[in-house]
């Protein structure tokens, strides 16, 4: 008996050592590894100053990178030496934090060297050339004194020149569709350096001497956008490239941009089911409403003919075009009461949200978006760019107009702003690990965006009684469906154009007539499924990993679950991949 005792007494021993053995062998590699992330991020910044500026981290302002051969080849070293870098460190010694970050950090150096070596869209991609929103950053965000800010403004302006001199050599064969949105961002963007640098330097205190030398640069940078346009405008382009990316490079580009559990493939047949299930619910709804707007008259006998006649009915219920940014102004206060009653989660009043016409170098590409501070500019302003009316026409106006109607625009600002974007930006930037911040997921954070649309709704916002709603009108979920299935029929249409060939008659067939969307919507959408790649994959399978996980936590934890505490929770590890989330909150709960 005590030879047995002795015997546990000795093997406890040894499981106590080797416990701790095992522990300290962690924090060794943690302490070791947090040491090379910082050198890592430092280095990163010195071969992307522009990167570098954009989340907060201004040493680097006056640099300009000229994109040639030789900035390829130093970023090309930068990822190799980094990647020969994280071999050193073993995933097992590494605590769960510190092992997301690796993969990472891998991730991002693997997918810039398929991006210079493979895809190569710096040879067929014109619009990826543009200096203009770095630029204007610099006149807009307060990070600094406005006369350093001008002072950098000018040393940075020198490089402009030979900027755009390297472009024009590295176009060989651009896409028809990237040449018209560069010649149409560039021109654009001119204003930043006429009239936005004028304004600026009329509030600064710099003496007259130097003002007339910023504004001399100034103008040798205009020459240089415009003969860039010029040159993109003129250049013979017999065969040009294929704005399709093609099934391999697009399946490459998914599972480095998107980092998903599914493979593009899976997600598109997701997206294909997801899409009839929508069409159901939107058809229960729809009769549970026509005997209101219709009585007496007969539903179609088409399930899809039958929606599209509700939806147009309510449709016509929206805002005026010279009121739409006001609009939008007015409701985000009311998103906020609603959390705030509901204890949905918290929202930071100290984080200033600014909702301002969107800026022509933006133009193109997406109607409204947000526009962040980055990790080391925390207190700098929100931007929700909201895409100007005033040079449409009537017709094209009052479609755009029906399709962010009354309840579509509410569903918009929860997206973009609260709970969406802006929050999850703002809790992404309070995140421990920079990693997690400048390198966050796209699906996650267009997938957050998603999920809170649907998360409102389902806590009684659309309802009669405002604030205090418990269940959301038939009306605005219906049109939430709708919403629901532009996230949807993003997945298709973008899987389908890049991989299937998918003609523009068939793409505008399923925005119009099985996604219900306006034609100016739809046409909108085909011109940036034909300028991005991939990007539009973001928000469905983001929303479909997030809802399936907390649907998942629910089920667990039964009574004991908080959707409170699952939001913050959840934005607390940063932009991170959802797969990754969600393997640290298990862990953490067991």
């Amino acid at each position: 008996m005590k030879k047995s005792i002795i015997v546990i007494i000795f093997y406890s021993i040894l499981t106590c050592m080797h416990t701790v053995s095992a522990k300290d062998t962690k924090q060794s590699a943690d302490k070791l590894f947090d040491s090379y992330k910082e050198r890592f991020v430092l280095a990163l910044w010195k071969v992307n100053p522009s990167w570098a500026s954009s989340v907060g981290y201004h040493k680097y302002d006056n640099k300009l990178v000229i994109p040639n051969d030789k900035s390829r080849m130093r970023e090309l070293a930068f990822c190799k030496a980094n990647l020969d870098s994280l071999k050193n460190f073993k995933l097992s010694e590494l605590s769960d934090v510190n092992m997301t970050d690796y993969y990472l950090i891998e991730n991002q150096l693997k997918y810039s060297e398929w991006g210079i070596k493979e895809q190569k869209a710096y040879e067929w991609d014109p619009s990826g050339y543009n200096v203009c929103g770095s630029f204007a950053d610099m006149l807009s965000n307060d990070y600094a004194p406005l006369d350093k800010r001008l002072h950098n403004f000018y040393l940075r302006m020198a490089a402009i020149p030979a900027y755009y001199k390297a472009a024009k050599q590295n176009i060989k064969n651009p896409t028809k569709e990237h040449t018209a949105l560069a010649i149409e961002q560039n021109l654009g963007g001119i204003s930043v350096f006429e009239q936005d640098l004028a304004d600026a330097l009329k509030k600064s205190h710099l003496d007259e001497k130097e003002k007339i030398k910023i504004t001399a640069r100034a103008k040798e940078s205009v020459e240089a956008i415009k003969g860039y346009v010029t040159r993109l405008k003129v250049m013979e382009n017999k065969n040009p490239r294929s704005f399709r990316l093609g099934k391999e490079l697009y399946d490459k580009k998914f599972a480095y941009e998107i980092q998903s559990g599914y493979s593009a493939d899976e997600i598109y047949q997701k997206a294909l089911k997801h899409k009839q299930e929508l069409h159901e619910e939107m058809y229960e709804l729809t009769k549970e409403l026509w005997p209101k707007y219709f009585n007496p008259g007969t539903m179609p006998r088409k399930k899809l003919d039958a929606i599209r006649q509700m939806i147009d009915e309510l449709s016509e219920n929206h805002v005026k075009a010279d009121s739409f940014q006001s609009a939008i102004e007015q409701q985000l206060p009311a998103l906020i009461a609603f959390i705030k009653n509901k204890d949905l989660i918290y929202i930071d009043p100290s984080k200033p949200l600014v909702v301002r016409k969107e800026p022509a170098y933006m133009a193109g590409v997406a109607g409204a978006s947000i526009s962040s501070p980055g990790p080391y500019d925390k207190n700098g302003n929100t931007y929700y760019n909201v895409g100007s009316l005033a040079s449409w026409d009537k017709k094209k106006a009052e479609s755009y107009l029906r399709e962010y109607n009354h309840y579509i625009l509410q569903i918009l600002n929860i997206h973009e702003a609260i709970p969406g974007h802006y929050t999850q930006l703002v809790y992404s930037n309070r995140s421990p690990s920079i990693i997690k911040a400048i390198l966050g997921n796209n699906a996650m954070i267009e997938g957050w965006a998603v999920y809170t649309e649907r998360m409102m709704l389902e806590n009684g916002y659309g309802g009669d009684r405002g604030v205090n709603s418990t269940e959301a009108s038939p009306e605005m979920w219906l049109m939430y469906y709708k919403w629901n299935l532009r996230s949807t029929c993003n997945t298709i249409l973008d899987y389908s154009v890049h991989t299937k060939n998918m003609s523009k008659e068939d793409a505008m067939d399923l925005l119009v007539n099985e996604a219900f969307q306006q034609q100016t919507e739809a046409e909108g959408k085909w011109k940036r499924v034909s300028v991005t790649q991939v990007q539009l994959d973001c928000y469905f399978t983001g929303y479909t990993e997030i809802y399936d996980f907390r649907q998942e936590l629910k089920n667990k934890m039964g009574g004991n679950f908080n959707l409170k505490q699952f939001h913050e929770k959840f934005l607390s590890y940063g932009s991170a991949p959802v797969n990754y989330i969600k393997e640290l909150m298990l862990k953490e709960m067991k």
